[in-house]
């Protein structure tokens, strides 16, 4: 264990970048091409602020909300990343263990490095577990996959849909990334190519898998197929427009995530909570519930997402920086720095429950297109006065 105690998710991060091999915290870190979105992700959060109620009796605050009926701790749980093994070797079953302790839940990934069954043991027998899927070309692994988590108590099926094919990295096409070779992707057990796919390439190992693996036909036919082979309600995790938020409700869908894959598939979407407000409105009257996941970094953040209209956010990158610093302890620790984190902000923003977080709360500047106008002022005052500025 660290001597360096985090005090922030940020920290964390660090730690992780010296501690984990580059092929490794490379994939955990980067995004598509560019990175554009990853960094709006993160940085449009900003660009919403918060308008407190003040004079509230506030020492007292109750976090508790429901996923689909189930009810979590405080809103702020596990998104689904893959192969966390690389990142600690008790991998994704930390994960579990720390996020069933706290009274929250976890998204298991399909390419996780522990089994469908070792995360749910890992759990307590109230502890809140969805099963993240991939639709691989062969319905037999995606039926059988289904199968195993309503089998172990998975509450509910996370649907990937913006995945036909893999976003372009290319940290992991410099690294030609590919699995550790003591690891496999623990649900596939049964099949070498599956389960050990992940290996060495001219490009990226995970792209030439899911190229060949992955069915990039995908469509709404294809959820309406798995609401025939399951009792789990179903999410669509991936989900950014109006548009399809609306072929949603028409759908039935239980509910979606607003999310953009961690910025990792298409670079220059946008940030996920500039898509939000648009996704919730076009599912109001309905009973689709919405989370966010991307860039969620601070308790305010989480605080902007609800009151924008998000029932719950998801974090990835944080939890997987928490594992790398110290396995179950560091998820716990991360997952107990953004609850209180979220607690102080609810406080001081006059809020005693989740009920009470509304949009009132919260406001939109475009701080960008100001600094831009306030730039253009400038230097035509200064061009008026014959290249000399003046102070504003």
């Amino acid at each position: 264990m660290s001597t360096q105690q985090p005090v922030c998710l940020g920290d964390c991060e660090g730690i992780a970048r010296r501690r984990l091999a580059k092929n490794a915290f490379d994939y955990y870190q980067s995004g598509a091409n560019d990175e554009q979105s990853l960094r709006d992700n993160v940085d449009a959060f900003q660009r919403y602020r918060l308008r407190p109620k003040l004079l509230r009796d506030v020492s007292k605050r109750d976090l508790r909300t429901t996923i689909l009926g189930q009810e979590i701790a405080f809103p702020i749980a596990v998104a689904p990343t893959a192969m966390q093994r690389m990142a600690h070797s008790d991998g994704e079953v930390a994960t579990a263990k720390a996020a069933s302790s706290l009274g929250t839940g976890i998204i298991l990934s399909s390419w996780a490095t522990s089994t469908i069954e070792e995360v749910a043991e890992a759990c307590t027998p109230e502890g809140l577990r969805w099963f993240q899927l991939y639709v691989y070309r062969d319905r037999n692994v995606v039926r059988d996959l289904v199968r195993r988590a309503e089998q172990a108590g998975y509450k509910a099926l996370f649907v990937t849909v913006d995945t036909p094919m893999l976003g372009r990295r290319l940290a992991d096409v410099r690294n030609k990334f590919s699995l550790p070779s003591h690891l496999r992707l623990a649900n596939f057990n049964v099949n070498a190519h599956l389960s050990s796919g992940v290996k060495h390439s001219e490009d990226s190992g995970l792209a030439a898998y899911v190229a060949s693996l992955i069915d990039p036909s995908l469509n709404w036919e294809h959820i309406e197929w798995l609401k025939t082979i399951t009792s789990m309600p179903i999410v669509l995790k991936g989900i950014l427009t109006a548009e399809d938020a609306r072929l949603a409700v028409k759908h039935n869908i239980s509910g979606i995530v607003v999310s953009n894959h961690g910025a990792r598939q298409l670079d220059g979407v946008l940030a996920t909570i500039d898509a939000l407000s648009e996704v919730v409105e076009a599912v109001r009257g309905s009973n689709i519930e919405v989370y966010l996941d991307g860039g969620v970094r601070k308790g305010t953040d989480v605080l902007k997402a609800l009151a924008l209209g998000a029932r719950a956010v998801f974090i990835g990158r944080p939890v997987l920086w928490g594992l790398a610093y110290d396995g179950e302890a560091g998820v716990k620790k991360i997952l107990e720095i953004i609850r209180e984190e979220f607690s102080l902000a609810m406080a001081l923003s006059g809020c005693v429950s989740i009920k009470d977080i509304s949009p009132d709360l919260i406001t939109k500047k475009n701080f960008l297109v100001m600094s831009k106008m306030l730039c253009t002022n400038r230097a035509c005052r200064k061009s008026r006065l014959g290249g000399s500025s003046v102070n504003m």
